[in-house]
């Protein structure tokens, strides 16, 4: 006892309520928000390039914003993560019709995913630009610094572990959630997604087009409209209302060469979903 004393004396304010409360107690989480987060890479761009909306669409969409990333590689620093796209929907009708459960089609999800991410990597291989595993993530600074960019599948590694959705089986937290963790986590300068449309819609333009384009919106109010249908997954504006580091989230048409450079440039293309409280 008298040990534990004398080490309490070594600690922190903060240190000694962990130490002496539980990690539960409403007290102790609010303390723990005294101290900023750190920025880690506040330099790098996280940009998710959709796998339904880009890579199902072969050489005419993704061989121009292959182009599009090496003529931006002097100047800004990527994480290119991926989606998964028409295969994995494809794949969860089968393991839902077989029964299996959201961990597993999450597992599922992220192999299709993963070789989206491959075949993107062997496309920008000749540029030095490699493809990092979740394992890896430590090398980033070393890859970012020395060749502009890294490759990533964009699935959040959670597979057997992803929760249960509130209704039905499809993994809730999916390829933009996990990019935008990524941004988050390490305080990136910008989380772009690469989609097929000029933004946010009120309704899906593909069957509604006469449905109202909303330029920029902040998360708070575009989850109290609780639209049918998002241009992004919903577990990412919930993350996006409480996060520390990304203040803004936009989305450009990928289908339009020079969208992602505006993006990366700040220009504000497309659609911007910022952060409640952020100045408009």
């Amino acid at each position: 006892m008298k040990d534990m004393e004398e080490k309490n004396v070594l600690l922190t304010g903060l240190g000694k309520q962990l130490v002496l409360n539980s990690l539960t107690d409403a007290s102790v989480q609010k303390a723990t928000e005294d101290t900023p987060d750190f920025a880690i890479l506040p330099w790098v761009n996280v940009v998710k390039i959709g796998g339904q909306s880009i890579m199902d669409r072969g050489r005419s969409a993704v061989y121009p914003l292959v182009k599009e990333i090496v003529d931006n590689l002097a100047r800004h620093k990527m994480i290119l993560g991926t989606g998964a796209g028409t295969r994995a929907r494809h794949i969860y009708s089968l393991a839902i019709d077989l029964g299996l459960p959201t961990g597993v089609l999450t597992v599922l999800g992220t192999a299709v995913a993963w070789q989206n991410a491959q075949m993107l990597h062997y496309l920008l291989a000749q540029y030095g630009i490699p493809f990092v595993e979740p394992e890896g993530f430590s090398t980033l600074p070393h890859y970012l610094l020395e060749r502009g960019a890294v490759v990533c599948q964009g699935m959040p590694p959670y597979k057997l572990w992803e929760p249960n959705p509130v209704a039905g089986r499809i993994p809730p937290q999916r390829t933009d959630t996990g990019c935008f963790l990524i941004a988050e986590v390490f305080g990136a300068r910008k989380m772009i997604y690469v989609k097929d449309e000029d933004g946010l819609y009120a309704a899906d333009p593909k069957k509604d087009p006469s449905s109202e384009y909303i330029p920029r919106i902040s998360v708070e109010e575009l989850l109290r409209r609780d639209l049918e249908d998002l241009i992004v997954e919903r577990a990412v504006l919930e993350f996006l209302a409480r996060a520390r580091n990304i203040r803004e989230i936009q989305f450009v048409n990928g289908l339009k060469p020079g969208q992602l450079t505006a993006a990366l440039d700040g220009e504000p293309v497309g659609t911007i979903i910022y952060r409640n409280g952020d100045a408009e």
